[in-house]
Parts: structure tokens; C-alpha cells; sequence
């Protein structure tokens, strides 16, 4: 079963941020295949928003991708990307969910994972993927 590295945006560990992917404070990377979860590791934020000189920073974009390159991410989840979406999801598939706990969005995306997978395999021509409809 393929296992693949997913990033979740938060400030806490247990829930999703209200804001774009990259304002969150952390990035939770967990592995996750269908049927298995495993934590990895937190990695903080370093892309500061002082930094920001315009609103969707392409400079922000590749400092965050850089980041989570560094891990071997592969899928990025949060409940509101920004601008850069377009940027990010050449690097990553980018999962859209309307769950604010980030342990029910791990199931929503095991169940899910085929279409991730199928997603991925398509390169810097991917869409994101919305599962809100799914995790409501």
C-alpha cells in the first residue's frame, strides 16, 4: 500500500487554521496510507508574514514549498488556500476539507486516497482536490 506525506495547517495540533495554508503556524506531516496513519513530525512556519510584500507572494509560495519539499510532502490540506494555490499545487496536490479537526480529516483522506494518488501521478497539470462536500 502506498504511503504518502501529508502537511496539515495549524496553530494547535488539533485543528485546522481559518486562514490560508501558508498563515499557519505549523505544519503537522503524518504519513498516511489507506490504512494507516503514522505522526512524523511538526515543522514551524518559517515564511514570515513581515516578509509578505504583496498579497499571494510568489516569494512566500516558494519558501513554503521549499519547507515542505525539505520533508518529502506531497499533499498539503487545510480547510482555505489563498492565491498561491496555483503556485502550490504544481509541487503538492492540494486537498481542500471543511473539517476543523485534523484527525477527522485523516480519515476523510484515507478514504479518499486512490483519487490523491491519482491526482499526484498527473504532475504540475494537477487541480487541487475538494473533498468539503465529502468531510461536511
Amino acid at each position: 500500500m502506498e504511503k504518502l506525506k501529508f502537511a496539515f495547517a495549524t496553530n494547535d495540533g488539533e485543528l485546522f487554521i481559518n486562514e490560508h495554508f501558508g498563515d499557519a503556524d505549523f505544519y503537522d506531516i503524518y504519513e498516511i496510507s489507506a490504512d494507516k496513519t503514522q505522526f512524523v513530525t511538526r515543522i514551524h512556519n518559517t515564511s514570515e508574514e513581515e516578509d509578505e510584500e504583496i498579497h499571494a507572494d510568489p516569494k512566500k509560495a516558494k519558501s513554503i514549498v521549499d519547507l515542505l519539499k525539505t520533508e518529502n510532502v506531497k499533499v498539503v490540506c487545510s480547510k482555505v488556500f489563498g492565491p498561491n494555490i496555483m503556485r502550490i499545487k504544481k509541487k503538492f496536490v492540494c486537498v481542500l476539507l471543511n473539517n476543523k479537526n485534523i484527525q477527522d480529516s485523516i480519515l476523510t483522506v484515507q478514504a479518499n486516497i486512490n483519487n490523491i494518488i491519482d491526482e499526484l501521478e498527473k504532475g504540475e497539470n494537477r487541480s487541487f482536490i475538494n473533498l468539503k462536500k465529502i468531510s461536511d
